[in-house]
């Protein structure tokens, strides 16, 4: 996924069409989820890597707004913007913070970095071989510098506590 996303953004960059490419880092809908492995319901994680490397998740909803914030903004016109939430938390910060929201310990199981290498390199087809190369990406962490950006977007990024509160119903209270 990413080496045909990044051919597809060499492809644009080289043509005569006005472009603008979106960079996101991981969703927190997607990466702090069950389905990757963080099972908030039921208090267990899986933790890529060690899990004190920084990430800058960034919200689904947050992206969408880049999106349109970019279609009339002359600066996004054959631009690269990466994109970020607005603090970096380590994996292991993020579980203290559902923790906390959720009043339970989690049961963190490590996936370690050279497992996620030998995946890569087993992989048979590039889907598995991206996926694991995003476990990886996950594993070194992932923070972007979001200031320059948010001076020309005035967008209000979506922090990892206001996720937490929609999903945990007693964070809601607090």
């Amino acid at each position: 996924m990413q080496t045909a996303k990044r051919n597809v953004e060499k492809q644009l960059r080289e043509s005569k069409m006005n472009y603008t490419i979106l960079q996101p880092t991981f969703f927190m809908e997607i990466w702090l989820s069950p389905a990757i492995g963080f099972d908030f319901p039921n208090s267990k994680a899986t933790i890529y890597g060690e899990g004190i490397n920084k990430i800058s998740w960034i919200s689904l909803k947050d992206v969408a707004s880049f999106v349109v914030a970019s279609l009339d903004n002359p600066t996004a016109v054959n631009a690269v913007i990466e994109l970020g939430g607005p603090e970096a938390l380590s994996p292991l910060e993020v579980v203290k913070i559902f923790e906390q929201h959720t009043g339970s310990s989690f049961t963190l199981e490590h996936v370690p970095t050279e497992a996620l290498y030998a995946q890569k390199n087993a992989a048979s087809d590039s889907l598995s071989k991206s996926f694991a190369s995003l476990m990886i990406g996950y594993a070194e962490g992932n923070v972007i510098d979001m200031n320059e950006t948010l001076n020309v977007y005035r967008i209000r990024l979506t922090p990892i506590t206001d996720y937490v509160k929609q999903l945990v119903p007693q964070a809601k209270s607090e």
